[in-house]
């Protein structure tokens, strides 16, 4: 029987949400919201995924450089609030 979803219903959408979730319990904790984590976090797995065509290893560097990213936000923000 062929899959009734496409290509929506994969390793790669399994992927998808294991991020989301994990970007949603990073927000928990920062004491952020996490509905704008999830967002940002399925915007760029969608533009690697989808829009590049990365792959996995692509999709999974995606993910950690906007961890960077927020990472290097938050010092630069508690850096400024400290002063």
């Amino acid at each position: 029987m062929p899959n009734p979803f496409g290509v929506y219903y994969s390793l790669q959408s399994v992927l998808l949400v294991l991020f989301a979730i994990l970007y949603y319990k990073i927000a928990e904790a920062e004491d952020s919201p996490g509905v704008v984590w999830v967002g940002v976090s399925v915007g760029v797995y969608m533009v690697t995924w989808r829009a590049l065509g990365w792959g996995y290893a692509g999709n999974i560097f995606g993910q950690v450089a906007l961890f960077g990213g927020i990472t290097l936000w938050r010092v630069w923000k508690d850096r400024g609030a400290g002063q």
